[in-house]
């Protein structure tokens, strides 16, 4: 490591805490003098929240703003802004973009989604439908897309769409920021088993989006795309908690409860064996953050969330069956809310249990994220793609 980058390093953080402690400042102003300091992505040039520093470094800074008493919740609360939009925004926007948007990001002043699902395109992102056409210097967008994480609290959203429908369908895609509070945008929820609707469907009717809030390249939105679910996938399975923390901490607990010192050998194991598997994980998981690079990570992500997806509903299944019969019941209930923030994925063992079902979907299912291993890292054959070249509009679609 860099003792010049240690210096740096360190040097911003003894002074971002000299001016604002952080176990006495107000989150979101701690978090604005945090990018201001060069400490929200230290890899990012100075003025965008970094110190052109190794990314290795931003873990040192979070951990020491954990250890004296702040906080670093806001890259979970605004996960698809801060872990996802901030990479591709530095990768593919425009200084302009980039001036505007990050500070605010960091800061919570503004919730991000991801509009990329749409009922007839999930792990198919590139056969999405949802138009934006050329009207002087505005698009113009139609269509729909699902599982919108956060839609309803979001100010702006990261929007893919098809602006040639004559091409391959990779080829055909534009990529914009949209404000979510333009006209023609309609969200509405959609109620999960948890009673809560963290997710949204999201519909467009004539939305304007001036051109200059475009991302990249007309027709190059499928490579835009990749950089925010690298990032996606690096954000969900690379994800650093604390040690013990989690889906672990509620079998433990449940162990406690129901088992003690007296309890079955054979669920005793088989927790210690969960535990040694979660700081394993996260171990790895710091190792992949210290070591990805700004922009677009590489696929190796993919197997981060893979191994998370199945883990963390292993482990909350474990959870439930420890808990015996009151594993049966739903102790919060099943009344219907829509998230202030960031859904309270783990609140409770049930919750965690019924939440993890999705984990090896939301993301990248975990079919996708095999095909991704087995053809961008171990360089296997990939499946017929029987559609590759024809264009998007003679592909059938259901």
């Amino acid at each position: 490591m860099s003792t010049d980058e240690r210096q740096l390093v360190e040097s911003a953080i003894e002074d971002l805490f000299a001016s604002h402690p952080p176990a006495d400042t107000p989150e979101k102003e701690f978090w604005g003098a945090q990018f201001d300091a060069g400490l929200a992505w230290v890899q990012h040039p100075e003025g965008f929240g970094g110190l052109g520093v190794g990314p290795r470094w931003q873990a040192e800074v979070d951990r020491r703003i954990n250890e004296a008493g702040g906080s670093t919740r806001n890259r979970y609360l605004n996960v698809l802004g801060i872990g996802m939009g901030a990479g591709t925004i530095m990768a593919h926007g425009t200084p302009a973009h980039q001036e505007r948007f990050l500070r605010p990001m960091f800061a919570m002043e503004e919730i991000w989604c991801q509009l990329f699902s749409e009922p007839g395109a999930g792990s198919d992102l590139a056969a999405l439908a949802t138009t934006a056409k050329k009207d002087g210097d505005t698009w113009i967008v139609n269509g729909q897309k699902v599982w919108t994480t956060l839609g309803h609290l979001a100010k702006w959203g990261l929007l893919v769409t098809r602006t040639d429908p004559d091409v391959p369908k990779h080829a055909g895609l534009t990529y914009f920021i949209v404000d979510m509070e333009a006209p023609g945008v309609d969200v509405r929820p959609l109620y999960q088993i948890t009673g809560e609707a963290e997710f949204n469907e999201v519909y467009f009717t004539d939305t304007p989006v001036d051109d200059d809030m475009r991302l990249g390249e007309v027709g190059q939105g499928w490579a835009v795309s990749m950089t925010t679910l690298m990032n996606e996938r690096v954000a969900i399975g690379g994800n650093v908690s604390p040690r013990g923390s989690g889906s672990i901490a509620h079998a433990v607990e449940a162990w406690q409860k129901m088992h003690g010192e007296d309890g079955d050998a054979g669920l005793r194991d088989q927790l210690t064996a969960y535990w040694v598997e979660s700081e394993a994980m996260r171990l790895t998981a710091i190792r992949a953050k210290e070591a990805a690079q700004k922009g677009t990570p590489g696929p190796e992500g993919s197997t981060a969330k893979l191994q998370w997806a199945d883990l963390n509903k292993a482990i909350t299944s474990f959870t439930i069956d420890l808990l015996g019969p009151e594993g049966m019941t739903y102790p919060g209930g099943y009344e219907f809310t829509r998230p202030e923030q960031t859904a309270n994925r783990e609140s409770s063992a049930h919750k965690a249990y019924l939440r993890a079902r999705a984990n090896s979907i939301e993301g990248g299912t975990s079919e996708v994220m095999k095909n991704i291993l087995g053809e961008r890292v171990l360089g296997l054959p990939g499946e017929p793609r029987v559609d590759k070249n024809v264009p998007w509009r003679e592909v059938p679609r259901s």
